[in-house]
C-alpha cells in the first residue's frame, strides 16, 4: 500500500511538471480541492486548467512521509519549485499535505494544501 501511494505521488509530480491533463484527470478525485498557500481554493477542473497560464520548470519533493488511515493516506512533504505564471518567474518552497483516498477505481488524490515555508 505504501509503495502504491509513493508511486502515485511521484506520478502526480511528473504530471504536474509535464502539465499532463490526462494523467492529472486520472489521478485526481472528482471532488478534488486544492488550497493554495494564500488560501485560494481550486476544484479539479480549475486545477487542470491552471496550466493555460502556469508551468513548472522544476519540481522537487523531499522529506516525504506517508501515514495510512484505512482507505485514506496523508502524504506530507517539502516542495521546492520553479515556475512561470503569466510570464512571471517564481521560486517557492512550500510544505505540502496531500490526502489520498482509496475508491473503487483505485487511489485518487482528493485534496492538497500548500503552506509557505521560507526555512524548509
Amino acid at each position: 500500500m505504501i509503495s502504491d501511494v509513493h508511486r502515485l505521488r511521484r506520478a502526480f509530480d511528473e504530471a504536474e511538471l509535464r502539465a499532463d491533463a490526462g494523467a492529472l484527470n486520472a489521478l485526481l478525485a472528482d471532488d478534488f480541492r486544492s488550497i493554495g498557500e494564500q488560501g485560494h481554493v481550486l476544484d479539479k477542473a480549475q486545477w487542470i486548467d491552471k496550466f493555460a497560464e502556469f508551468a513548472y520548470t522544476s519540481l522537487e519533493s523531499s522529506d516525504v512521509e506517508v501515514c495510512f488511515y484505512g482507505h485514506a493516506a496523508i502524504v506530507r512533504c517539502v516542495q521546492r519549485t520553479h515556475s512561470v505564471w503569466r510570464g512571471q518567474q517564481m521560486a517557492l518552497t512550500t510544505r505540502v499535505s496531500q490526502t489520498w483516498v482509496e475508491v473503487d477505481e483505485g487511489w485518487r488524490l482528493a485534496g492538497i494544501q500548500f503552506s509557505s515555508s521560507a526555512g524548509a
